[in-house]
């Protein structure tokens, strides 16, 4: 049985990266985790800022900063229907160390956007979206692969996008 499904989509640039955030913001739901990978300068902060600034504006909520949770670990957004939480795993040193931050209780209750997500081992949700970006043919091109994990293989998710 099948557990995951991957999808490789090019970004052109900073933009594309931007709708394609604009539409996972609009698919997110309490519970979610979001996993994103890849090396440094890859663009994991900015798709995470992007999504966040989709749901300030989707929901009329003013967000003024958002800083990178990479001293931090989390930062937190409060939206009508769920917080989301801005999670920063580079500088975790044990799998272990993630759960004094109250990793459990964010993927219950709230929306996770995790950077480097392996950095979870054996605490990574099965059920979750995996985003690993790469760096593209130009500057400011990517490539995502998307992959959907465990119970995210019965959503439908509508990513391709233009360039």
């Amino acid at each position: 049985m099948t557990t995951t499904a991957t999808v490789t989509l090019k970004l052109a640039d900073i933009a594309a990266t931007e709708r394609l955030a604009g539409r996972l913001a609009a698919i997110l739901e309490p519970g979610d985790v979001v996993g994103l990978s890849g090396d440094l300068g890859t663009g994991k902060t900015v798709l995470a800022r992007a999504t966040i600034q989709a749901l300030a504006a989707t929901h009329n909520v003013p967000v003024d900063d958002i800083p990178s949770p990479t001293f931090t670990l989390v930062q937190q957004y409060d939206f009508p229907s769920f917080s989301l939480f801005h999670i920063d795993l580079y500088r975790i040193d044990q799998p272990a160390d993630v759960l004094e931050l109250g990793v459990e209780d964010f993927f219950s209750e709230g929306v996770s956007l995790i950077e480097w997500p392996e950095q979870l081992g054996p605490y990574l949700p099965a059920d979750r979206l995996h985003l690993t970006l790469g760096s593209g043919d130009h500057d400011g091109a990517r490539t995502i692969e998307i992959e959907k994990c465990g119970a995210w293989m019965t959503r439908d998710l509508e990513f391709p996008i233009d360039g």
